[in-house]
């Protein structure tokens, strides 16, 4: 079992820079792969960034390549999105979630998610 509370989200100009932070309990956090998902009003969720147990692959959203880097500490079993250059169009709840596959794509390959955290920036 893995439980997960992301934080850091928040109210942020266009042009900003917001980092965002995921905590896992218990002692097999370094077993899964991480991923970043969001989900703004009236759309699907989506993959923003994921990483595999050993950050050593790294996998990206084509809308925010290039501006956001996701990155681990399995010492503190904690997952990050740096999130830079943000826009309007990054506003959404932004989840993060752990799955025992290598670094999935898909939101359904994912096992256990948080309650997510509010992300808006305005123009």
């Amino acid at each position: 079992q893995v439980q997960l509370v992301e934080s850091g989200g928040g109210s942020m100009q266009d042009g900003g820079s917001l980092r965002l932070s995921c905590a896992a309990s218990g002692r097999t956090f370094s077993r899964y792969a991480m991923g970043w998902f969001r989900q703004a009003p009236g759309k699907e969720r989506e993959l923003t960034a994921v990483i595999n147990w050993s950050g050593t692959l790294t996998y990206y959203g084509d809308s925010v390549k290039g501006r956001f880097t996701i990155s681990r500490d399995n010492a503190k079993n904690t997952v990050y999105l740096e999130m830079n250059s943000l826009k309007a169009e990054d506003t959404a709840v932004y989840y993060c979630a752990a799955s025992i596959f290598t670094a999935p794509r898909i939101a359904p390959e994912y096992e256990y998610w948080g309650q997510g955290t509010q992300v808006t920036v305005s123009s």
